[in-house]
């Protein structure tokens, strides 16, 4: 029976180095994998290349990680609710390549499928176009895009089996599911392990295939991902 468990936090980092690149799943606050990025927050790691929807916020998830100015060049799309990573950016003490959010998600998802390059008119005549190869389809213009290079995945899932396989919970799918698989490691971080075997196959949203490392995690604080009840 195949089995990727790890035993936990101490043994998730395992072989991550400074200055790699990392992708990181969630948007915002929902979604993130909390204790990997708190283990990389209180480790002596640095100067990473880190590849996210956005920035997060101030005190959690990846503001842990400019508090602690562990991020060199920050790829991302939406950069607001951040001071630090505002003040970070403004004094020119970190990288920031902005990039269209649905080119993002694109990059992330032809590195999962071993797609080198994809075209996309997103950007066309803005700076993002500068420096790529143009090329002209039915009378529009498009960017080639190359698929990302990263070195690890942290990903978050609401359940996952010790063979891999995961289940995502709602909106909290968003880029981890693209990104499972997209680097040459993946971690993840579920908040139920199961044994191999007791998921449903019709409700596995990511197959085992495309990971390498899943523990349990713990003491989520989830302060966006809330059930609101209606009164009809």
């Amino acid at each position: 029976m195949i089995t990727k468990t790890i035993a936990g936090i101490s043994n998730a980092l395992e072989g991550i180095q400074s200055g790699m690149t990392i992708m990181l799943g969630g948007f915002g606050l929902c979604g993130i994998p909390e204790n990997l990025i708190k283990a990389i927050a209180d480790s002596s790691l640095r100067d990473f290349t880190c590849i996210s929807a956005n920035v997060g916020v101030d005190n959690f998830g990846l503001g842990l990680l400019f508090e602690e100015k562990k991020i060199k060049t920050m790829i991302g799309s939406y950069v607001g609710e951040n001071a630090e990573f505002e003040r970070q950016m403004l004094s020119d003490e970190i990288e920031v390549i902005l990039t269209p959010m649905g080119t993002l998600a694109e990059k992330c998802r032809a590195a999962q499928m071993g797609i080198p390059a994809f075209y996309t008119p997103a950007g066309y005549g803005t700076e993002i176009a500068e420096g790529k190869e143009i090329r002209t389809f039915n009378s529009k213009n498009y960017i080639l895009e190359e698929a990302y290079k990263a070195d690890f995945a942290l990903i978050k899932a609401w359940k996952g089996d010790y063979a891999g396989n995961l289940i995502f919970r709602g909106t909290a799918k968003n880029f981890n599911s693209i990104m499972s698989g997209a680097a040459k490691t993946t971690i993840v971080e579920v908040e139920e392990l199961v044994p191999a075997g007791s998921l449903d196959p019709n409700e596995i949203h990511t197959p085992g295939i495309f990971v390498d490392r899943i523990f349990q995690g713990e003491y989520y604080e989830k302060k966006i991902e809330n059930l609101t009840n209606r009164d009809h």
